[in-house]
């Protein structure tokens, strides 16, 4: 009678702490789901590729990003219109001109 009664009654059933890790995996599929989408929206699937590329985000503005990715190293440029002369130490070199399929050609002075 009393093996009845163990097949019957589980101690699992009681236990509070189940539901929470049933609701961890769920949040963590999620958390991945919402990754993915917003990789693809971007079209950023460029930063896991082995490629090295440049993209530049905002071009000609004040806020304008260019972030280049060699090897496993990437680097974020930020863009300054303003121009403070104790610290500049550079001078022009060339101009770049952007064709209209999108080519950009520097022409060295």
């Amino acid at each position: 009678m009393s093996r009845k009664r163990r097949l019957i009654k589980r101690d699992e059933d009681n236990d509070p702490l189940s539901v929470l890790t049933n609701l961890f995996d769920v949040a963590m599929v999620f958390a991945v789901a919402l990754m993915v989408a917003l990789v693809t929206k971007f079209n950023m699937t460029e930063v896991f590729s082995k490629e090295d590329f440049t993209m530049v985000k905002n071009p000609g503005s004040k806020n304008m990003v260019i972030i280049t990715k060699k090897g496993n190293k990437i680097e974020k440029y930020k863009s300054s219109k303003e121009k403070s002369n104790s610290n500049s130490r550079g001078k022009k070199v060339g101009i770049a001109y952007q064709l209209e399929n999108g080519e950009i050609i520097y022409v060295p002075e």
